[in-house]
């Protein structure tokens, strides 16, 4: 009788490569006055319903690149003044503990500020009379994007690795930070162009849940090359490639 034919596996080829390439940018954010400032609560949730968004988007998140290196990440800065200047400490905790994840707009984040200081207004009436000294007021800036391309691109996951490796912590807090408010979507560039371009659906979902305000840059991306490489092992053990 003959032996039944052994059928030989033999190793499947790489992913292919994504049709679109990531291209890593970076920017360039400059600081500009916008005359507006405020002394007392009620002034300052007037201006709060009118200021460009860019200026909302400057006091919430421009601490991430100035202290990228503590842990946890300071206030934003209406939490700051509040507590630290207009004295109004319980407030100023509340301001504080706004958790910016929840808001994928800039709309959406200023309309939480506004009604968390409507409610102490109404509340607390007597806080409309306190008052700051000249030079103590709440000053209103607002942020200006430059972006950039750099020279770092991507068509494998490898070649992602390796370039996240590299990139500047600019180019990061572009990609995870302004992403998000960029397209209006509760994740970041990575997450988006993994899942659509790589089909890495679980990657993407892993790297779209972490929390990146409450990790410096560098830990970021730490995280992230630790995601990407265990992806990558995984595909190496499937298809029997070496790293």
């Amino acid at each position: 009788m003959t032996e039944p034919a052994t059928e030989t596996r033999l190793p499947t080829s790489r992913p292919a490569p994504a049709a679109k390439p990531f291209r890593f940018h970076t920017s360039l954010i400059l600081q500009e006055s916008t005359g507006l400032r405020a002394a007392t609560l009620p002034t300052l949730l007037k201006l709060l319903r009118s200021v460009p968004e860019s200026s909302i988007y400057h006091h919430t998140h421009h601490f991430l690149l100035q202290h990228q290196y503590l842990t946890p990440e300071p206030s934003n800065d209406f939490a700051y003044w509040v507590s630290e200047v207009l004295g109004e400490e319980a407030l100023g905790e509340r301001l504080a503990s706004l958790d910016i994840l929840e808001h994928a707009t800039l709309q959406s984040l200023r309309a939480t500020l506004v009604g968390t200081i409507e409610d102490c207004l109404t509340h607390h009436p007597a806080v409309r009379l306190k008052f700051v000294s000249e030079g103590e007021e709440f000053f209103f800036v607002k942020s200006r994007h430059v972006i950039m391309p750099t020279r770092h691109t991507a068509s494998t996951l490898a070649e992602f690795a390796r370039a996240l490796s590299k990139v500047s912590l600019h180019s990061l807090y572009f990609h995870i930070f302004d992403a998000r408010l960029r397209v209006g979507r509760p994740t970041n560039d990575f997450a988006i162009w993994l899942n659509e371009q790589l089909g890495l659906h679980e990657l993407a979902a892993d790297i779209a849940k972490l929390d990146p305000y409450a990790h410096t840059l560098e830990t970021l991306r730490s995280l992230l090359l630790t995601l990407v490489q265990h992806e990558l092992d995984r595909q190496n053990a499937r298809h029997g490639l070496s790293s």
